[in-house]
């Protein structure tokens, strides 16, 4: 890479891709209302009585903001110093996935790939770029990630248990609703999340005590994660103001 070419990337990094100058400021509040446009422009336009001027007026500020966002991955790309290590990073893939769908579909026919068009809601993923709650969310559960790979652990566990013990239970009164144990999944997961749809319920007397336990445990299950996720929110906002008081 030639000097000059250097020397403009070093200048431009801070206006573009900063964050303590006021071009970089002025260029995050865009994108961010951009995001936030094509959001609104994505919600509206799956209303089934738009005009066909709407529809094209929708249509057009889509390319736009493909446009842009375009322009700004291959901006972040030409600017960044570890250019494979941004381009597999978290912020690299979303800004990938968020424009490839467009240009797949300019030489493709991929309407039976409807998975693509899901696609478009990546770009709420863009603004955890921005917004510094988001990054303090994503700290806390970098912190507290191994407690947490442990408690899905052991969360797995209570999950099969509980099929397991509602198919002992209610096998013999409901063969059809509980015919095994993979068949008791559905009602283990609706009870330890304490969400009682109420499609599938016990109606032995054993069943119904067994159920009153696991909705205990699954109230506790969620309990255990909560309070880890808080803490870890709580001593990264301590560590942050230490950091600024510094």
């Amino acid at each position: 890479m030639s000097k000059e070419s250097q020397s403009l990337r070093a200048r431009l990094r801070p206006r573009v891709i900063g964050s303590g100058t006021l071009s970089a400021r002025i260029c995050q509040s865009f994108i961010q209302i951009l995001i936030v446009l094509s959001i609104i422009a994505f919600t509206v336009e799956t209303l089934p009585d738009l005009s066909s001027t709407a529809r094209s007026t929708l249509r057009n500020f889509e390319v736009f903001v493909i446009s842009v966002f375009t322009l700004e991955y291959l901006l972040r790309f030409w600017l960044s110093e570890k250019r494979v290590e941004f381009v597999f990073s978290f912020y690299g893939i979303t800004d990938l996935l968020v424009i490839l769908p467009f240009y797949l579909q300019l030489g493709l026919d991929l309407r039976s790939l409807r998975i693509l068009w899901l696609f478009r809601l990546f770009r709420l993923f863009k603004l955890v770029r921005y917004v510094d709650a988001a990054k303090r969310i994503g700290d806390a559960f970098r912190l507290v990630r191994v407690d947490l790979a442990v408690f899905g652990m052991g969360a797995l566990f209570v999950f099969y248990l509980a099929a397991v013990g509602i198919y002992f239970f209610e096998r013999d009164a409901q063969p059809d609703t509980f015919a095994s144990v993979i068949h008791s999944f559905w009602w283990a997961l609706a009870t330890l999340t304490t969400v009682g749809y109420g499609d599938v319920y016990p109606v032995t007397m054993g069943g119904k005590i067994f159920t009153f336990f696991t909705l205990m445990i699954g109230l506790g299950v969620f309990a255990v994660p909560t309070g880890l996720i808080t803490m870890a929110i709580v001593s990264t906002r301590e560590a942050t103001l230490k950091d600024d008081a510094s």
